[in-house]
């Protein structure tokens, strides 16, 4: 049988996440997936360079998508390390 006594007298949820901890946790989720994204692309840009069989076309296009690959993952990391910086600053 439910109290419901007992639950109207509970009081606060203190340990609840802020705003702040649920927005962070997004943006690294979100981060992340774009990271591992990234990383395949890259791997995939590796393949098909190797697939290409001398084909100049497709070697260059391999390497325009490693070339991208390699930046998008520059700018996932600092991306993160942007992030952890504001929240340092708004958590102090």
């Amino acid at each position: 049988m439910i109290h419901f006594v007992e639950i109207a007298h509970a009081g606060v949820i203190t340990e609840a996440p802020t705003f702040q901890q649920i927005g962070l946790n997004v943006l690294n989720f979100l981060l992340s997936v774009a990271g591992i994204l990234a990383i395949i692309m890259l791997m995939l840009s590796g393949i098909f360079y190797f697939l290409a069989a001398g084909n100049e076309a497709r070697m260059e296009k391999a390497k325009k998508s490693a070339i991208y690959s390699i930046l998008g993952i520059i700018i996932i990391v600092s991306g993160m390390v942007m992030i952890r910086m504001i929240n340092q600053f708004f958590e102090n």
